[in-house]
């Protein structure tokens, strides 16, 4: 059987750097509120909120070059595609195929998945049996998010546009059956859905019956139901049980123990969520990675940027054991434990 292995990795941001200073501009709050509840000092968005060009799709094209850069591949080489992100660039076709046109691929197949938080996860997951079934040799596996556009930058809304930063990160995964490489060692994917609407995005959905509401008077669809919805405290609490949870799975699957860890990934969902878990898992700051407080939340393509970022600082290197794990909307959670 084969394994799948991590070729390359990338990731790509805007340039536009947004302070929780400018934000203060735009609703009430301030520096000091918002790192105080989630670690975060900037993040990342497009320039124009309205821009046509600088897309969720662009974003994960960026990285992808990067990625193939970094894996010493082509576009041609690639045999499949998985794309997870929760803002595509239309409701319908996915990002998948706009990544593969930009890209310049063969006529290759492109799925997407729409897990949130946990998006990466679940899509590294799809792509890793599809590799260990033989069906594809070579898959781009990408995150990205553009949530700027779609945030409530008014006072009602603060609470969760704060969080959100837009980003791109990307990983080849090849297949390998060299005895002196492991790749990917476990992986695991949970849901419960009793709690969908703890944590979404109602509109459009045709639950709500949102055209007709759209499109015709007095019916007016309410910004509730337009912009996403946390309940923060109950998300949190669900976290911090769950997350500790699926990283022991992983690491049993895998019959390794935290002490063979070298490097722990956790989704950039909120630095006060990673710091709980470290201390519960009685993990050193040096076996912790994250980069919230620059980025933001990036959903999607919050675990590939933090990756590819503690790569190209020499945080990880070939060899090491590494867990990734994420918990988001849905509620969806999972790991992948795999040897870089």
């Amino acid at each position: 059987m084969f394994k799948s292995i991590i070729a390359g990795v990338g990731h790509y941001v805007p340039e536009n750097i947004v302070t929780n200073d400018d934000l203060s501009k735009l609703m009430t709050t301030n520096d000091e509120w918002i790192t105080e509840r989630t670690g975060i000092k900037e993040r990342h968005y497009r320039k124009n909120r309205n821009d046509s060009e600088e897309t969720t799709a662009f974003l994960g094209f960026k990285a992808a070059e990067n990625a193939l850069k970094n894996s010493n591949l082509t576009a041609k080489d690639l045999d499949f595609i998985v794309f997870a992100t929760l803002s595509p660039d239309y409701f319908f076709p996915g990002c998948g195929v706009l990544i593969q046109e930009m890209l310049g691929c063969e006529t290759i197949g492109a799925l997407d998945v729409r897990n949130q938080c946990s998006g990466f996860v679940y899509a590294m997951s799809v792509a890793n049996a599809y590799i260990k079934s033989g069906e594809y040799k070579n898959i781009l596996v990408v995150g990205a998010e553009i949530h700027s556009f779609g945030l409530d930058f008014s006072d009602a809304g603060r609470s969760v546009s704060v969080i959100f930063g837009d980003g791109a990160g990307a990983v080849i995964l090849t297949a390998s059956n060299d005895e002196n490489k492991q790749g990917i060692l476990a992986t695991n994917l949970h849901s419960e859905g009793k709690y969908a609407e703890e944590l979404c995005n109602k509109f459009p959905g045709s639950k709500f019956g949102w055209s007709d509401r759209v499109l015709t008077e007095p019916n007016a669809v309410s910004a509730d139901e337009i912009y996403p919805t946390m309940n923060g405290n109950f998300v949190f609490k669900h976290a911090v049980t769950r997350f500790p949870e699926t990283i022991m799975e992983v690491l049993n699957s895998a019959g390794k123990t935290l002490e063979d860890l070298d490097m722990f990934i956790p989704h950039q969902a909120n630095l006060r969520i990673a710091q709980f878990i470290q201390k519960k898992l009685n993990l050193p700051e040096e076996k912790v990675f994250n980069n919230i407080q620059k980025y933001g939340n990036t959903t999607a393509a919050s675990i590939p940027l933090a990756l590819s970022e503690a790569i190209e600082k020499g945080k990880i290197k070939r060899g090491d054991l590494v867990c990734l794990s994420a918990f988001g909307s849905g509620f969806t959670w999972g790991s992948i434990l795999l040897e870089y």
